[in-house]
């Protein structure tokens, strides 16, 4: 198998924004982790597994030395809101569901974290466990923990229900008292010691709906596109609606016909023939789609390549740069620089 330290992983700068939120500030942090002082300046960050975890070490040596009364991963839960961009809650609070944010998650935490996620489905409960690509280090238990406080926080800012999940286990070492109280206050169960990270939930929490599906990818654009996605009626024509259907399902992972046919409550069979009365198709709507979209990320974000591909609904980067190809003759890459040296 090969090392996961040749493997990196992407820092998003939106997390200088949530330290800074939940009282810690990012100099002795990184000075902590023995990293750069400008790291969550750069773009495309991209840490090994090693320094991946010294950070994550370090941001909970930091709270604790301010001694705030909060166990780290619930001092950075406390301020995380729908609001907070970040590709990953992005991403997740345009499913449909716990069950489909978790799939989604687990595609995307490759790009974000030496872990892998897990999910297992019995009859009346599902369990979402957290395995690590190389098993020869040792993860902070502060990451793990952050990891499953966020999968709680995120079905509660999505459903806006106090979801309570039905078991929570990491390994507790030494855990403090004060600490287990609250973790146990903020989960409605205690945690409880076992070798592996995982967390259960009640299958009727795993499909509750989220209330974001439908507006968080609108809330991303400008108020001019917001408006015009708000103002499509029965009456819009057939590749609005479609366009303004797509617009929420790329990030979720939808793509296909028939997710787009569902969700417009229509066969793919009249979804074809009114698109094609209309001058085009199903995949051309999508492929001009996702350019627009491309282009909005290569000059407004900091996003990298796999990220982007991601929220495009692509299998994986490669994809998403033969596509960009076709569709303009260029590269993404291209496309980032000529916009930084235009805005420069």
């Amino acid at each position: 198998m090969r090392s996961t330290n040749k493997l990196e992983y992407a820092i998003w700068p939106g997390w200088r924004l949530l330290m800074q939120d939940a009282g810690l500030a990012t100099a002795p942090v990184l000075r902590r982790a023995q990293l750069p002082a400008d790291l969550f300046a750069r773009q495309n960050v991209r840490l090994d597994a090693t320094s991946f975890f010294k950070l994550w070490t370090a941001i909970d040596e930091e709270a604790m030395s301010l001694d705030a009364g909060l166990p780290t991963p619930l001092r950075i839960a406390r301020v995380m809101s729908s609001d907070w961009f970040d590709p990953e809650l992005f991403a997740a609070l345009c499913s449909p569901d716990l069950a489909g944010a978790l799939d989604r998650i687990g595609k995307y935490v490759k790009l974000i974290a030496p872990i892998q996620i897990g999910v297992t489905r019995a009859p009346a409960e599902s369990t979402v466990t957290i395995d690590f690509i190389d098993p020869t280090l040792t993860p902070p238990v502060v990451f793990l923990a952050f990891k499953l406080v966020f999968f709680v926080q995120l079905a509660r800012l999505a459903t806006r229900t106090d979801i309570r999940p039905l078991h929570v286990a990491w390994p507790l070492q030494s855990m403090r008292k004060e600490d287990a109280g609250q973790y146990a206050a903020h989960f409605g169960v205690a945690v409880t010691d076992a070798p592996c990270a995982a967390l259960t939930f009640a299958n009727v929490d795993m499909d509750r709906p989220f209330l974001t599906e439908n507006h968080k990818m609108r809330l991303f654009f400008e108020p001019a596109l917001r408006q015009r996605l708000a103002d499509l009626d029965r009456g819009a024509s057939m590749l609005e609606r479609v366009r303004g259907t797509l617009l929420e399902c790329l990030p979720a992972g939808e793509v296909s016909m028939q997710a787009i046919s569902r969700k417009l409550a229509v066969s793919t069979r009249t979804l074809q023939r009114r698109l094609q009365e209309e001058g085009t198709t199903f995949q051309q709507a999508l492929d001009d789609l996702r350019r627009s979209l491309a282009y909005h990320y290569l000059r407004s974000t900091h996003m990298s390549g796999p990220e982007i591909s991601f929220l495009l609904g692509y299998e994986d980067a490669n994809s998403f740069a033969r596509a960009f190809q076709a569709w303009t003759g260029t590269t993404p890459q291209t496309v980032r620089e000529q916009s930084v040296a235009s805005n420069g």
